[in-house]
């Protein structure tokens, strides 16, 4: 029973695109305080969002699930070959994230072939405040920086990762300023990365492309330079993807993304 009235509620939401809590119950005969409770539960799950205040919209983790061309293999037709164009001209590894629930994962990367030494981020899932691409994610993803949920999880990588939440939503604003992140030696010592989303779609800031290196290499304004060329690069595989025209979401949602 309790699933058939999540499904319902997802159902009449999805029809009419965005639905109010009254016209829920209208729908479904169900009482106002089920209704509630129901849709602050499909809200958390990220299977709905509050659009504006009492009305509700599909949410982004429901869209990614629906969403044939959000599935690995559709994605990596179009971005591995930039990450590999991209890998060989900086000499660097090329990553790409995306977000799966509540976590961000490393699902592909790509390697320079010219020789070079580099250092490979390897797959699988990143701390969300110690990894650019986590950091990139997070900054435009406010669902996963409730405080509730960031107490405990701060764990010291190194001397250099933020374990406080006030630092750490100040690195966030920081990022969603510049449009990309650095993880400057906070999950391994020598080791840097830098990372944008693809894009300002709502789909695109669950994604993350970047690249890695050593300190070494990764200097200062290495990292600004190539900053700049993610940035440019997501927003290049963004409109071939044909998401920018859902991109005004991505402003309402996090504020100014403006570059300087």
């Amino acid at each position: 029973m309790h699933l058939e009235r999540l499904t319902t509620i997802l159902e009449i939401v999805g029809k009419h695109s965005e639905a109010t809590v009254a016209e829920i119950c209208a729908a479904s005969t169900l009482p106002k305080p089920t209704v509630y409770r129901l849709v602050q539960d499909l809200v958390s799950a990220g299977l709905l969002e509050p659009v504006s205040k009492g009305c509700f919209s599909i949410g982004v983790r429901l869209k990614r699930i629906t969403d044939n061309d959000q599935s690995d293999r559709a994605l990596l037709e179009l971005i591995a070959p930039a990450l590999k164009d991209a890998a060989e001209a900086y000499g660097a590894a090329f990553f790409l994230s995306r977000l799966c629930g509540t976590s961000v994962e490393i699902i592909h990367v790509e390697t320079p072939g010219n020789g070079v030494s580099f250092l490979h981020p390897g797959l699988g899932k990143r701390p969300l405040h110690a990894c650019s691409c986590s950091k990139v994610v997070a900054a435009f993803s406010p669902e996963l920086m409730l405080e509730k949920k960031l107490k405990g999880r701060l764990k010291a990588y190194t001397e250099f990762t933020l374990t406080k939440v006030t630092d750490l939503k100040a690195e966030l604003e920081a990022i969603r300023k510049r449009g990309y992140a650095e993880c400057v030696e906070e999950i391994e010592r020598g080791m840097c990365s830098v990372a944008s989303p693809i894009g300002q779609s709502e789909l695109g800031r669950t994604l993350a492309i970047g690249a890695t290196g050593s300190t070494r290499v990764f200097t200062p304004s290495f990292r600004v330079q190539l900053g700049s060329q993610l940035v440019d690069m997501g927003e290049d595989l963004s409109a071939r993807f044909g998401w920018a025209d859902s991109a005004n979401s991505y402003g309402s949602a996090t504020g100014s993304t403006t570059r300087d």
